[in-house]
């Protein structure tokens, strides 16, 4: 088996490999959305009340969070090929759980551990960093964010079209085999990643709040993209309840449409990277901050209900899509250059705060929309973007 090369050393990732680790990426986190939109035949099959139906979701959050904080900084610690086929493994696991289950806890247990095994994407993203010079590096994490941008977008319609002809089971019992046979592939395929820490797991940990202190460019970009995260919660949370509303009246089948159009936006993280590798990072992100803000703003234009809003709300999805990924990748490759001796606990420093900023913008954000429709909701929606072009006035070029 190959190793990385060097810290430094001249090599460029092969197309094979760049694909490899994108449709890695895309495959493995597309378990934490498969569920989202089949929590009504889920509920009815298992006996879940309505009040705990949230938990499907919510579990699966958590479990992603619990994996960033304190998984996601072993690929500092141990050999990353190892670490990414036993956490994809364990996810593996967990899915066949979700498709057996029986009973709410056998399914909820399930849940938490999707979301765990999960973060395995978070191990290969600064994996493929450690696989090339710095002046690849942005369009390497551009390139692989591609593929975990389209899974994260086509989760849902897949689902969606799946649960539409079979029993919702053999969503999970499919994707667990998917996820078999790429881990045959990784097991042969990538190189060995031997870290050089030297570090005990305790005080791997507890180094994660000193890098948080010592590190303002970390504590900057995570801030950014917690904001627009949280944008992009608040749109793709509300969104189907206004579509499938009395306004638009569109079927499940025609939702997964729109959020497959919205998939589009995915094509930013190649360009993302490419930018930031040629030193356009700082007015890119100021670019990627301002589309999230008018791609709310737009969805007001047409009366609710007509083709034209329905129209505009598509380009929107695209354009907000676009602007965080964007931002996402141009943070990425900011952190992946402060050092390869603590890339992943960065990494899972970085995901865990942008992640919370998605949480809060899906729970409230719903709770807005429920009390004061699509107004409230993008209201909200976009005063994280707005806050974020306020706080970059704030960096230095």
């Amino acid at each position: 088996m190959a190793s990385i090369p060097a810290e430094g050393a001249p090599a460029s990732l092969s197309t094979p490999m760049t694909l490899l680790l994108a449709a890695a990426c895309g495959l493995i986190v597309a378990n934490l959305y498969y569920a989202q939109p089949l929590i009504g035949p889920i509920s009815a099959t298992l006996g879940l009340s309505p009040a705990a139906a949230g938990l499907i979701v919510t579990l699966t959050q958590i479990g992603y969070g619990l994996g960033l904080l304190f998984i996601v900084p072993l690929g500092d610690l141990f050999e990353n090929r190892r670490l990414i086929l036993v956490i994809t493994g364990l996810g593996t696991l967990a899915v066949i759980g979700a498709g057996l289950s029986q009973t709410p806890l056998q399914f909820l247990t399930a849940a938490l551990f999707i979301g765990i095994g999960s973060v395995a994407v978070q191990v290969i993203v600064p994996f493929s960093a450690h696989m090339v010079a710095e002046e690849h590096r942005g369009a390497t994490v551009g390139n692989v964010m591609s593929g975990l941008m389209v899974g994260i977008m086509l989760a849902r319609p897949a689902s969606s079209f799946i649960a539409d002809f079979l029993p919702w089971h053999m969503v999970f019992f499919l994707s667990a085999g998917v996820l078999v046979a790429l881990m045959l592939v990784i097991a042969r395929a990538l190189p060995d990643r031997v870290p050089q820490a030297g570090l005990s797991y305790g005080e791997l940990l507890s180094s994660m709040g000193r890098l948080f202190i010592a590190t303002p460019i970390l504590r900057r970009r995570a801030l950014y993209q917690s904001l627009l995260f949280g944008a992009f919660s608040v749109f793709w949370t509300t969104t189907p309840l206004l579509l499938s509303g009395p306004e638009f009246g569109l079927s499940q089948g025609q939702i997964a449409l729109f959020a497959l159009a919205g998939a589009a936006g995915a094509v930013a993280a190649p360009i993302a990277g490419r930018m930031a590798d040629r030193g356009w990072s700082f007015w890119a992100t100021r670019a990627a901050m301002a589309s999230v803000a008018v791609a709310f703003l737009m969805t007001h234009i047409a009366p609710a209900g007509s083709t034209l809003a329905l129209a505009l709300l598509t380009v929107a999805a695209i354009l907000l899509d676009f602007g965080v990924t964007t931002n996402l990748v141009l943070g990425q490759r900011a952190i992946f250059l402060l050092g390869a001796e603590y890339r992943s606990r960065l990494n899972g420093l970085y995901m865990t705060i942008f992640f919370s900023g998605g949480a809060i913008g899906s729970a409230i954000g719903a709770y807005l929309y429920a009390g004061g429709g699509w107004g409230a909701a993008s209201l909200f929606g976009i005063a994280f973007p707005v806050a974020a072009l306020l706080y970059a006035f704030t960096e230095k070029r």
